[in-house]
């Protein structure tokens, strides 16, 4: 059995668990809690940047990031399940995909800002940086949010997560100005029951 370490507030392991969860996978993955905080955990042997997710594969092999891991998992469960084989529709899966780990990506750093440096030493600089990112991505699909088809792919659970890794971490003040968003997050988890079942906590 697959084991993947993970955390029940990472987005990226929650892009993960749902897409086990869309794929079918739930019977051949075993989930297991990682503190990578911890010099213990042996997190840091599977994966050298002790991070996760990280997925353990039957022979010891492991595999990291989430996007590499979704690949894999794509691949397992037959191959273009949540990830076009080719062509247009892959490189625009790919492109909303990297949009949204974007948005991921600058919230972290805004909340490791937070949690790692006292508040006197906090960069507004920095910060403002980040949520300048995070601003431009949200209007930009805003304008243009993706469709949601009978087939999801690994951009519509990137942009899931990403905007529940708003409401967790920052607030819902988000969707006040997004209808859209909030709007297609509706449908996105009325299709994917996985959605309420990884609320992060």
């Amino acid at each position: 059995m697959l084991v993947l370490r993970s955390s029940t507030t990472s987005p990226f392991a929650r892009k993960i668990r749902i897409a086990i969860s869309i794929l079918g996978l739930e019977d051949e993955i075993r989930i297991e809690n990682a503190d990578t905080l911890d010099p213990k955990d042996s997190v840091r042997q599977q994966n050298p940047l002790g991070k996760i997710p990280t997925l353990i594969l039957d022979d010891g092999t492991t595999l990291f990031d989430s996007r590499v891991i979704l690949e894999y998992l794509d691949h397992r469960a037959g191959g273009g399940r949540i990830l076009p084989p080719a062509g247009p529709a892959r490189f625009e899966t790919l492109r909303l995909q990297a949009l949204t780990d974007g948005i991921l990506d600058a919230g972290i750093l805004r909340v490791y800002e937070g949690r790692f440096r006292p508040e006197e030493k906090h960069e507004a600089k920095w910060l403002d940086h980040q949520t300048g990112k995070m601003g431009r991505a949200l209007t930009a699909l805003e304008k243009a949010p993706p469709t949601l088809g009978s087939k999801l792919n690994v951009g519509d659970i990137t942009l899931a997560c990403a905007l529940g890794y708003l409401d967790f971490r920052f607030g819902t003040s988000w969707r006040e100005t997004h209808p859209k968003l909030v709007k297609w997050l509706d449908e996105f988890a009325n299709k994917v029951p996985a959605f309420a079942d990884t609320v992060p906590h």
